[in-house]
């Protein structure tokens, strides 16, 4: 993974607004309608394609595909893993859906009482029998479609999302394993195959875990230290998940929840630092500009940077349709460098954008421009920390 070894190097987290006609295609077959396979084949590469060109112009230099193949967390999570349906096995195994502002709905019920149903709505997957992985085709056209957009190019790097054990859980219900234990695992031996598929093209592995942070607010009746205790099992599986992929074709991303909604209930980050440290990774993205998170800054001055790897603190953020100006964004990235060194910094984002456009409704015009002013910020930081 290229270094900020003489200017700040940029990139962002993940998903990028999709074309309707594109982001049609991609639902309908989700759905299980009739989808014109070599149409949508065609269409995907052009996409990615676009997405190339536009992250270069920002002046972004690790780019991704921004998912274009991926309408969401819970398709990629059925349509890379086999073995489970809609319906549980029984009705006693019924589950309701995780919530990742529970513990924020105990302190605003009033707003959540319009706001909030809407996230448990959604349709629930059950697995019923062994986990194994079915991506191989569509991690492949991943690839190949993101390698095509790059090929000539002068770029730092090429990066495909994933998903962490932890992560898919939030997904997937266990309906089969005797344990949360051995469901996990078996998640993590199967994603296995597609981490290595990646980091064996040549590309970056981006491994997206908010349930990492939010499944803080999933659970509100833990403790901290229970809480420790339930994230660093899943910390164990994804690390399992990495066995024999090197650590600088890894990248790790934590967040705090995409929702416009309060968080005064978020998991402090200083409280599961030391657990998003142990994941086998080169590199680690951690929310850090919007204004709940902002000032955790102080922690990287307290716990410090493992030497050899690379923190990309978010420094523009998906919260807020403001386009932080560059000077901000410089004045951010610069009190990073000065705690962890200039040469062991990547200015990021804190989460992806497209999502935003249905959740905290950024457009796609107003996120271009966000990409656009922390590449600027990026240029004004390099120039003060170089000289």
């Amino acid at each position: 993974m290229k270094r900020s070894t003489d200017r700040i190097l940029v990139t962002h987290q993940g998903t990028l607004p999709r074309a309707q006609d594109l982001r049609e295609m991609v639902v309908a077959r989700e759905d299980g309608k009739p989808v014109d396979e070599a149409q949508l084949s065609t269409r995907l590469r052009s996409a990615v394609a676009d997405m190339v060109a536009k992250q270069r112009e920002c002046g972004i230099d690790f780019v991704n595909d921004g998912e274009q193949s991926k309408s969401s967390f819970q398709y990629y999570a059925r349509s890379r893993l086999s073995g489970h349906q809609f319906e549980p096995s029984s009705p006693e195994r019924a589950q309701q859906p995780l919530v990742t502002n529970a513990r924020d709905e105990l302190n605003f019920p009033g707003f959540f009482d319009r706001s909030g149903g809407i996230r448990r709505s959604r349709r629930q997957s059950y697995v019923v029998e062994p986990v194994k992985y079915i991506g191989q085709a569509a991690v492949q056209q991943d690839i190949d479609n993101l390698k095509a957009a790059i090929g000539g190019t002068d770029v730092a790097g090429g990066v495909i999302m994933t998903l962490a054990p932890g992560t898919i859980e939030h997904w997937l219900h266990n309906d089969y394993y005797e344990s949360q234990e051995e469901f996990l695992f078996a998640v993590a031996d199967a994603l296995h195959e597609e981490y290595q598929a990646i980091a064996d093209s040549g590309l970056i592995v981006h491994l997206d875990d908010p349930d990492l942070a939010d499944g803080w607010q999933i659970y509100p009746d833990m403790t901290v230290d229970e809480y420790r205790t339930y994230a660093g099992l899943r910390v164990e599986a994804l690390n399992h998940a990495l066995t024999g992929i090197p650590e600088d074709r890894v990248r790790y991303h934590v967040c705090f929840g995409s929702w416009h909604t309060p968080h005064t209930a978020d998991a402090p980050l200083a409280a599961i630092v030391d657990l998003v440290l142990k994941v086998r990774a080169g590199a680690y993205a951690i929310e850090a500009a919007n204004p709940r998170h902002e000032h955790e800054w102080r922690v990287w001055r307290d716990v410090g940077l493992p030497e050899g790897k690379i923190l990309i603190p978010g420094v523009v953020t998906h919260h807020t349709i403001i386009v932080e100006h560059p000077e901000l964004v410089a004045d951010r990235i610069v009190r990073f460098a000065e705690i962890v060194g200039r040469e062991n910094l990547i200015a990021g984002t804190d989460c992806g954008f497209a999502q935003t456009e249905k959740i905290v409704r950024v457009p796609a015009s107003v996120m271009w421009a966000k990409l656009e002013s922390l590449a600027e910020g990026a240029r004004i930081a390099s120039k003060r920390l170089w000289g």
